[in-house]
């Protein structure tokens, strides 16, 4: 009988008051995404490699495995070292003019929690994450 790996999984989600394009804009554009995130060489490119600096974590290489303007933006995260996935969902909200805007869903998936590190990671990760989102809209 195999024994199944459980996996740590982090989902955010967040009303924000931009559009579902400015929000595409700043999840796939190297400049915005240093802004709020981390510095690298993303695109909205299904396949592309970057990195992504992550400060005191080192360079975290990065793939992205789907693209669907202004709705999902998905990658693998630290490639070789956690092998996680980030997704987000983008979708347009609609109403009156002080409540239009754009609801994301950001998952982050297949932490090993057998791990001290993936522990550690998913630990560190699932506090930062509402931050980090918070940030997005800024």
């Amino acid at each position: 009988m195999t024994h199944a790996v459980p996996k740590g999984s982090i989902h955010v989600d967040r009303h924000f008051t931009q559009s579902p394009a400015e929000i595409w804009h700043r999840l796939t554009d190297p400049a915005q995404m240093a802004r709020w995130w981390a510095p690298g060489d993303v695109r909205a490119e299904h396949g592309h490699r970057f990195d992504l600096d992550m400060g005191p974590w080192g360079k975290q290489a990065c793939e992205v495995t789907a693209v669907e303007p202004e709705r999902v933006f998905q990658y693998r995260f630290a490639v070789g070292r956690l092998d996680t996935v980030v997704t987000w969902r983008i979708e347009a909200e609609s109403g009156t003019e002080a409540s239009a805007g754009a609801h994301v869903w950001l998952s982050h998936d297949g932490f090993d929690l057998e791990t001290a590190g993936g522990r550690a990671a998913f630990e560190g990760m699932k506090a930062g994450w509402p931050g980090v989102l918070g940030r997005l809209g800024g």
